[in-house]
């Protein structure tokens, strides 16, 4: 009976404040973020200092911490796979290399084979810088899965991060951007379950950052050795934006100090040996040193889109329909010529939304109080670095966040410095700063452990949820039928191709997508290109079993290859 009345008290007419269980459930998490706000502080000293004045046993636990979290999430979350046409181009990039080369013979007929972001000529390859590719092909060589490769590359991010941040602000402060960046860019970020590198340029950030504003205070052979490694990095990830680092080095390094001039020459040796492993790339990709693979795409393909100033590059080949429609998007994408300044406005205020990526919403409230830390020669710099980038990324007329991942230390240091401005305020002779900003960082943990808690648990009843979850990314369950149909391939023996026939209305999803060793591969993914056509690729493969896919229908349709099914789309 007592139990029944309890129940009975949760109902909102029948308890004396009106509360019903959700309000209980909000009063409770209040009640817990106050207590952490007024009373966290002494915790957090006992528990936080000790590690954060221990930097190896920091970056180790900071390191650790978003791979071991997202294993958690394995049994319902399995490890990614690809998705999009640049996951696939950048698998085919560490797989050239896990065979020890730069680039991969053409195919005999490769007109079977034209997809979005690789070559067929004069090699085939992928059209992507190799820094991303380099770290992929590791992991899948050390333990037999490519994914093994971005969780090394979060790995190196969080530990970064934290090292980074020790030369920007106090140890204690240092810990908790760690600890942000491990919720902001860990377990359920776009970087940690895709394969397009955006760990792998924050990394390099981190290595230019944090040598940076050491080598300001000093030279130092060490920090000269890390600055050139992180930008030879980065110009390995992102060769463009890499012109952006180099002068936002410039500017943490600025003014100029003596004996500088002879750490800096340290770093143009680090830096060498990156500039020539992309001249080297070229020459084994596009037969010319100087020849970028991206360069190359847009010759013979007319994509990726050149800068806004720039007229848009015209195809030297005869392209695919999929192909001729990608061209066509970017073109508008591009615009026309000139690039105007109200367009220019209008594209870098289209942006701002992508910097959420960079900060948990509760920092918002806190982001104010870095424009009061600007006097601080760091700190300007950091604004300034911020600029640039906003600036120069501008100029190209697409957007995604892991153009400026070199950035993302310095948007978790913009973070945490403003979280420390904060906790300095006092409003009548009372310490409120610290408190809000304790009650900030908990809320920020707080918005992680929600949607991280979700995804662990996975229930039915959460399923409405996810339509609110912003900026996570998740795996999907298979969202074109790709597994299914590789599922079924898998249990048929022996050599298979498939023959991928689109609809006249497909758009965008690419299913030609291959190994870097085509001829060796199990599975064999060719576009059809008719009866007669496709006669040439079956006799280059008399052992293999053929399908035609269907992929444009719900669910996708795979059958065996026969003459009488290849005159049309059913």
């Amino acid at each position: 009976m007592f139990l029944l009345d309890w129940f009975h008290s949760f109902l909102p007419l029948l308890n004396p404040l009106g509360f019903g269980a959700q309000d209980f459930v909000l009063l409770a998490f209040a009640v817990l973020v106050a207590a952490m706000a007024f009373a966290g502080g002494p915790f957090v000293e006992r528990i936080g200092r000790p590690l954060a004045d221990r930097p190896v046993a920091a970056m180790a636990v900071l390191g650790a911490l978003p791979v071991a979290l997202r294993l958690m999430l394995i049994a319902h979350h399995p490890i990614p796979r690809p998705e999009v046409s640049d996951d696939f181009s950048y698998l085919l990039v560490a797989d050239t290399l896990r065979h020890f080369r730069l680039a991969n013979p053409p195919h005999a007929l490769p007109q079977f084979f034209e997809t979005y972001f690789a070559l067929q000529q004069p090699t085939y390859s992928s059209i992507f810088p190799i820094g991303p590719g380099l770290w992929i092909a590791l992991g899948w060589m050390l333990a037999g899965h490519p994914w093994a490769g971005v969780a090394l590359s979060e790995a190196a991010l969080g530990a970064a991060c934290f090292w980074m941040l020790r030369a920007w602000t106090t140890p204690l402060w240092a810990l908790a951007g760690g600890l942000l960046a491990v919720l902001e860019f860990g377990p359920l970020s776009q970087w940690m379950n895709s394969y397009w590198g955006g760990s792998v340029a924050a990394f390099a950030g981190c290595l230019v950052f944090g040598a940076a504003a050491r080598l300001r205070c000093g030279p130092g052979r060490r920090n000269a050795l890390l600055l050139g490694a992180g930008l030879g990095l980065h110009v390995l990830t992102r060769p463009y934006e890499s012109i952006f680092l180099f002068a936002a080095a410039g500017i943490v390094l600025a003014p100029w100090k003596p004996g500088l001039l002879r750490s800096l020459r340290v770093t143009a040796a680090a830096l060498a040996p990156a500039l020539l492993l992309v001249a080297a790339h070229n020459k084994a990709v596009t037969g010319s040193w100087t020849t970028l693979p991206y360069r190359l795409s847009q010759v013979q393909y007319g994509v990726p889109a050149s800068l806004t100033f720039q007229p848009m590059p015209k195809p030297h080949r005869a392209l695919t329909p999929e192909q001729q429609l990608d061209y066509d998007t970017q073109a508008a994408v591009h615009g026309p010529l000139p690039d105007t300044i109200p367009r220019y406005v209008s594209r870098l205020a289209g942006r701002a939304r992508f910097y959420r990526f960079f900060f948990v919403a509760p920092l918002y409230l806190a982001l104010p109080f870095f424009l009061l830390t600007l006097r601080r020669p760091l700190n300007a710099a950091a604004a300034a670095s911020i600029l640039l980038f906003a600036l120069g990324t501008n100029f190209y007329p697409y957007f995604y966040t892991h153009y400026i991942a070199a950035l993302a230390p310095v948007f978790v240091f913009v973070a945490v410095a403003s979280l420390e401005r904060l906790s300095k305020v006092r409003l009548h002779g009372f310490d409120s700063g610290a408190p809000a900003a304790r009650m900030l960082l908990f809320l920020a943990a707080a918005h992680f452990a929600f949607w991280f808690g979700i995804h662990l648990f996975e229930r039915p009843a959460f399923a409405g949820l996810i339509r609110y979850e912003t900026w996570d990314a998740i795996e999907d369950p298979d969202p074109l039928g790709r597994y299914a149909v590789e599922a079924q391939l898998d249990a048929a023996p022996g050599g298979q191709l498939v023959f991928v026939r689109y609809s006249a209305g497909h758009r965008f999803h690419e299913w030609v997508h291959n190994a870097a060793d085509i001829d060796a591969a199990r599975i064999v993914w060719a576009r059809d290109l008719g009866e007669e056509a496709n006669k040439a690729l079956l006799a280059h493969y008399p052992q293999r079993r053929a399908w035609l896919l269907y992929p444009d229908l719900q669910p996708p349709r795979l059958v065996p290859y026969l003459a009488e099914s290849a005159t049309s789309f059913p």
